[in-house]
């Protein structure tokens, strides 16, 4: 039975963590591996955790530096087959996600799985819709990656090809460029939503934000010598708009 690793990192989460929790131990899949990597919260966010038990494997809570040293502290960790990661103010999408997952990788030779992501409000009303359906390896050429909050990658893949370069503060679009472009490891969409995530994650808050994206998209191209087109970053601003009128009612 593939045992699936999920990972949490989270700081000063107490209004959240508790349903991002359950959302986790809820799963109808039984060999699920939780880790949380917490970075010294001042607030209730351990207590909550701890009122879990030993239903969760490992509790991390000390400083680091910064949200991708945290995943490379958790992956340090993991002893499953495959790597998911839930922050600490999302939600699995249901009860039964995890069991698709598995499915998808047992049914099919790939080294990484990934879905859809839709961004909900305060009043859970889905705002945005990031699908994975139409992303490739020849997506990077526009600065386009998989959701990454639904992406989850066999182990051995971090192992072989590195973890999370904590020197981009987008670093999950460089881990995603290398495994996918770079060191071609096979992938699979499945057309489901994997995580309901709150808006106001740092790529997504303002028009800054995004400048300040697609800059380091391009100096991480330049990086791993896969040189981009600045025309081809301005090409997926339809995408993106798209993306906030094609969402479910």
């Amino acid at each position: 039975m593939l045992k699936i690793s999920i990972i949490t990192v989270c700081f000063n989460s107490d209004k959240t963590i508790k349903e991002t929790i359950e959302s986790v131990l809820e799963q109808d899949y039984a060999n699920i591996e939780y880790i949380i990597v917490d970075g010294g919260s001042e607030d209730r966010t351990i207590s909550i955790i701890e009122s879990f038990g030993n239903l969760i494997y490992k509790i991390i809570s000390e400083k680091d530096d910064g949200y991708y040293d945290a995943l490379n502290k958790g992956i340090a960790l993991v002893s499953g087959g495959v790597v998911g990661i839930l922050n600490s103010d999302d939600v699995l999408s249901d009860n039964g996600i995890v069991s698709s997952i598995v499915k998808s990788f047992e049914n099919n030779q790939v080294d990484i799985v990934w879905g859809d992501v839709v961004f909900i409000d305060k009043k859970s009303k889905i705002r945005r819709y990031y699908q994975g359906a139409e992303i490739s390896s020849l997506s990077f050429d526009y600065g386009i990656m998989p959701p990454h909050p639904s992406v989850f990658i066999r182990k051995y893949c971090y192992d072989n090809f590195g973890y999370y370069n904590t020197k981009y503060e987008f670093a999950d679009y460089d881990l995603l460029l290398r495994f996918i472009r770079l060191n071609k490891l096979k992938y699979l969409y499945l057309p489901k939503v994997f995580v309901k995530m709150k808006l106001g994650g740092i790529s997504n808050n303002n028009i800054f934000s995004i400048i300040k994206l697609n800059r380091e998209i391009y100096t991480i191209h330049k990086d791993n010598d896969l040189p981009i087109s600045i025309i081809n970053l301005f090409r997926k601003i339809p995408r993106r708009i798209f993306e906030v009128f094609n969402r479910p009612k």
